[in-house]
């Protein structure tokens, strides 16, 4: 059996002091996405074609599962990244949420769009999710 010689999954996870009600609405529709990551035209519903504005240019996805309000994850690009939001209910107003970025091919593997290796630009983008987790989502769930 061939060994799949693929980077690892980022993940980031947080705990937000907010309702899992709360931090499901911002992370389930198109404005509450837009106040957080990118410009986009995302409705809650599995098979939904949506594109987000990333740097470089419109990127198309697809909703893939739903969970309300545990659960969400979509295909970005053409790439196979899935993107996943899991949210668990910690009770007492919190909410702990975990964000996967899924489906990173071989480190060398040229990735077309930013015309740069696959493990460069997980680098970038784990980096990326970090902030925008950390303090963009914060800042929108908590403020």
């Amino acid at each position: 059996m061939e060994q799949q010689n693929t980077l690892n999954d980022i993940k980031q996870t947080i705990v937000f002091n907010a309702s899992i009600q709360k931090v499901w609405s911002v992370v389930s529709t198109a404005e509450g996405i837009a106040s957080w990551f990118m410009p986009n035209d995302f409705v809650l519903e599995v098979g939904h074609e949506f594109y987000v504005q990333s740097p470089f240019g419109p990127s198309p996805c697809k909703v893939l599962e739903i969970d309300e309000p545990n659960h969400l994850s979509f295909s970005w690009d053409t790439d196979g990244w899935v993107v996943s939001f899991n949210l668990k209910d910690l009770g007492d107003n919190k909410t702990e949420f975990t964000l996967i970025h899924g489906g990173w091919k071989h480190p060398d593997e040229i990735l077309p769009k930013a015309n740069a290796k696959s493990s460069i630009i997980r680098d970038r983008m784990s980096g990326g999710w970090v902030a925008i987790v950390n303090e963009k989502l914060k800042k929108v769930v908590e403020g």
